[in-house]
């Protein structure tokens, strides 16, 4: 896999991991770069002639299908868009852990279903799904969120063997805490969002399926694969003590 000459669209490009990738991408030499965005007017000014802003809403069908038409030259989709709601499985309103699900479960699946079609027509057309680590074990403080993205890593391996056929390959970010507004209350390690960024984009030329950007997405991972239920004892000493 390689970034020269691509055409690339980040979602949630305005914040976070999605910016920092954007900023990553453009000492590459893609060929542009679409900055997905509910509100354009949000995005930050990257200061590239390559950057082109794209109203996207990852839960709305229209704008998804909108995006989808006017970026058919996309061979490179990274589903960076996300959401996560800090609350208690046991006392927060439904509502509010179906939003996380909304987003990140549904929302991204309906933007890998709407540029499939022109994604196929492209060679060494690519999908990168930003997972997290959390995937692979639920904060209790992060409820919806965790079970959305285990669903979302469910559903990667899914497209993965599906999207096979079809020449486009799939990739899963699966990050630690990164150092953003968001992570400020979580006492792990955190690296910077570009730090993230340039290990996306190192992974995704080295071919790497998965990716973990960052030493704790690595170590907690790790530790999953050698014993997932110690795994989950770690979370839990590190939620209500040892």
């Amino acid at each position: 896999m390689t970034l020269e000459n691509r055409i690339v669209l980040v979602t949630g490009a305005n914040r976070g991991i999605g910016r920092a990738t954007v900023d990553a991408l453009l000492e590459t030499g893609v060929q542009k770069i679409y900055a997905g965005a509910r509100n354009t007017d949000r995005l930050p000014t990257f200061g590239d002639d390559r950057v082109v802003a794209l109203a996207i809403d990852i839960t709305d069908d229209s704008s998804v299908q909108s995006a989808a038409a006017a970026a058919t030259d996309v061979d490179l989709l990274i589903n960076n868009a996300g959401t996560a709601a800090f609350a208690d499985m046991l006392s927060a309103p439904m509502d509010t852990i179906r939003a996380d699900m909304e987003v990140n479960y549904y929302g991204t699946l309906a933007v890998t279903r709407a540029f499939v079609p022109s994604l196929e027509l492209k060679p060494n057309a690519a999908i990168i799904n930003v997972v997290t680590v959390a995937a692979f074990v639920a904060f209790p403080s992060l409820p919806g969120y965790s079970a959305s993205k285990a669903a979302l890593w469910s559903q990667s391996q899914g497209l993965r063997m599906s999207l096979a056929s079809k020449g486009i390959a799939l990739h899963t970010v699966n990050p630690g805490p990164i150092d953003t507004d968001m992570a400020k209350d979580i006492e792990l390690e955190k690296v910077t969002p570009r730090h993230a960024a340039d290990e996306i984009l190192r992974g995704f030329e080295a071919g790497e399926a998965d990716i973990f950007p960052d030493p704790t997405s690595k170590e907690l991972f790790g530790l999953w694969k050698k014993d997932y239920r110690a795994l989950e004892q770690a979370v839990y000493d590190m939620h209500f003590g040892a």
